[in-house]
Order: C-alpha cells, then structure tokens, then sequence
C-alpha cells in the first residue's frame, strides 16, 4: 500500500466514522488531535470488526460506558433508564463498528484489495489493553461529541 492510498484510507476511515455518528446517532462529532489524559482510564467498551482477503487488519473503536450508553440511546432513540442491560449496548457497539469497519472494506476493495469482513465482536471492562503488532499500517482518529471521547483506529497488512 502507498502512502497516497494510505492517506487515502485515513480520509475514508474518519469521514466513515463521522458519518455513522452523524446518520445513525444524530450526534455531530469533531475531530481531535489525539486521546486525553486517562481516557483509558476505568470503564470502557471496545468495538471491533476483522478484515481478511488481499488485505488483512481490523477496525475498532472505543468508548468509555457513559458514551456508550449515551450512543444506545440515541441509536435505539430510548432514555437512560430505558436501558435493560448491557445486551443492547453491546450491540450498538458492535453496530457501529461494523458501519465504520465496512466503510473501510468498501473502500479497500475499491483500491484492489478485496476482503471480507468478521462478525462484531466486544470487549468491555475497566482495566485492559489491546495490543496490536506488525501491521504495515496503522491510523487514529479521535472525536469529540460534547464531553465524550471515541477513539477508531484502522490496522491494515496488505496480503
């Protein structure tokens, strides 16, 4: 992958990102320099989606449990206390991921990489780190909608 399709891709993957926060969620999110201070923090839920074919990598995305909460309910256009349990959070999450995950498969498959994309999965709890290792790329994005912060990265290894 060149850098031009590289920087390519860093402009699908966030104006995707924006796109599903803005269509699915009705919250207008601005981009960010980079994650602050503590964001990883305590509660937090991780959305991600796994791309396989001529490219392989994954997008995901992270939130902290009041900003997940707050994107169920804007989603599933319920209150707060509506909310049953972390079922339907999970699956919002799992939603967007997917949306902003296939945003980027598109997109690749445009470029000559065709792939196909995993089922959602979720990882949540209060004190963990994912690590990823030797993707030949690798992007953050960060957004900013009121006080909340969502995090979407992209890793990509062409096959």
């Amino acid at each position: 992958m060149s850098i031009m399709d590289a920087q390519r891709l860093k402009n699908v993957a966030s104006e995707t990102a924006r796109e599903v926060f803005d269509t699915m969620l009705s919250m207008p999110v601005e981009l960010v320099d980079d994650v602050p201070e503590g964001f990883f923090n305590g509660d937090k839920i991780v959305g991600s989606v796994s791309f396989t074919g001529e490219a392989m990598g994954c997008s995901r995305i992270c939130v902290n449990g009041d900003f997940a909460r707050e994107m169920t309910c804007a989603m599933l256009g319920m209150e707060p206390e509506e909310i049953e349990g972390d079922e339907e959070v999970y699956d919002v999450i799992g939603e967007v991921s997917n949306m902003i995950g296939g945003g980027v498969k598109s997109h690749l498959c445009d470029m000559g990489f065709p792939c196909e994309l995993s089922i959602p999965n979720i990882t949540s709890g209060g004190n963990f780190k994912i690590e990823t290792r030797e993707w030949s790329w690798h992007e953050r994005c960060c957004f900013r909608y009121l006080d909340y912060i969502a995090m979407v990265e992209i890793f990509i290894k062409p096959k």
